[in-house]
């Protein structure tokens, strides 16, 4: 049989139910072992709580003292329940300073941290850019076939770009052992190859930008290197004009330079736009005051590159535009020599990194 209610009548029993619940709370030496005792003392089948529910079921004349009984021993045991609580978070914090005590009078190896390089950083900003505008970040191969670097972009087999002062050819070993170019292999010289191969595997309509390496023989110098970045986009669509580059380009100004950058388009010739523009920035941190700075090539997406890649250009228009990411890292901050973002000095990356600076 089960054990009879108590009664809030009581006060013997409800002393009696007080005490247990105060020295459970007391042996209580965890807090999970607290947990245990607060259900079993105070919880909703807990005798004092069962014993509280009954008074709404007493006669008018008894509720008045059952109810003092119950709200005294309420409140004993919720006192108790609360001294127990801080009794083990003392100990608990006593504990802590006891077993994470660091002696800081040691010595310590202190090791450099490194840093991203902030090429690394303001090519992933510009891509979050184009992502927040609901544009793919699209990829592709480094070592690439002419047709895409060249033919797919309706550069003529005698464009000067293709010769040897400009594009490195990939060397094989024919027979023999005579060393020879490779059937049109060459290190990408743009990453607009990357445009014809997404209109070929994606079509249209397409929206597209295109972080990466690129080569060409120059030499490096203050100005140039051999091995450098770009960003490409490419928007193919219906209706698309001249009007959409230049507030992409725009909004694009603003999101490296500031709220008071903005581009400007000067009527210029590349085989794979027409029409074609040079693409300038109004920045107003040029040294010796705001001014126009030359920063890429832009324009409207040629029909033979349209029709490469088998998409109708009297049905669909595009744009694409380019600039080299090194040359915004560089007005960006102030950085005068391109040697210093190749040569590989962690201190070049720290300032950037380590100092707080935002790229």
């Amino acid at each position: 049989m089960s054990e009879a209610p108590l009664d809030p009548r009581d006060e013997v029993g409800v002393a009696q139910a007080v005490t247990e619940a105060q020295e459970a709370f007391a042996q209580a030496t965890t807090f999970d072992e607290l947990k245990e005792a607060r259900l079993a003392h105070s919880g909703d089948h807990a005798p004092i709580t069962l014993a509280n529910q009954q008074i709404r079921g007493l006669d008018k004349a008894d509720k008045p003292v059952a109810g003092k009984i119950m709200g005294r021993a309420r409140k004993a045991i919720q006192e108790a329940l609360a001294a127990a609580t801080e009794r083990l978070e003392a100990e608990a914090e006593a504990r802590i300073l006891v077993e994470e005590t660091v002696d800081v009078t040691l010595p310590t190896r202190r090791a450099p941290l490194g840093a991203r390089h902030p090429l690394t950083v303001i090519m992933e900003d510009i891509s979050d850019f184009f992502i927040a505008m609901g544009w793919d970040i699209a990829e592709g191969p480094e070592v690439e076939h002419e047709w895409f670097n060249f033919d797919a972009l309706n550069f003529g087999p005698d464009h000067p770009a293709r010769q040897m002062q400009d594009t490195f050819y990939i060397d094989g070993v024919a027979a023999g052992g005579q060393v020879e170019h490779q059937d049109g292999l060459i290190l990408r010289t743009h990453t607009s190859p990357v445009q014809a191969r997404e209109m070929l595997d994606r079509g249209v309509p397409l929206y597209v930008a295109v972080p990466g390496k690129v080569f060409r023989t120059d030499a490096l110098d203050a100005t140039h290197t051999p091995v450098f970045h770009q960003i490409e986009g490419l928007a193919v669509d219906k209706g698309l004009t001249m009007e959409h580059l230049k507030g992409i380009l725009d909004h694009l100004a603003k999101h490296l330079f500031g709220p008071d950058a903005k581009a400007r388009l000067r009527p210029s010739f590349f085989p794979f736009t027409e029409p074609s523009a040079e693409l300038d920035i109004w920045f107003p941190q040029k040294k010796g005051g705001a001014g126009w700075i030359e920063w890429g090539g832009c324009g409207m997406v040629n029909p033979n590159v349209l029709l490469s890649a088998g998409i109708d250009p009297n049905e669909y228009s595009g744009f694409a535009f380019g600039m080299g990411i090194e040359r915004a890292l560089m007005l960006r901050h102030g950085i005068a020599d391109m040697r210093d973002i190749v040569e590989g000095d962690i201190r070049f990356s720290q300032q950037f990194s380590t100092t707080g600076r935002s790229i």
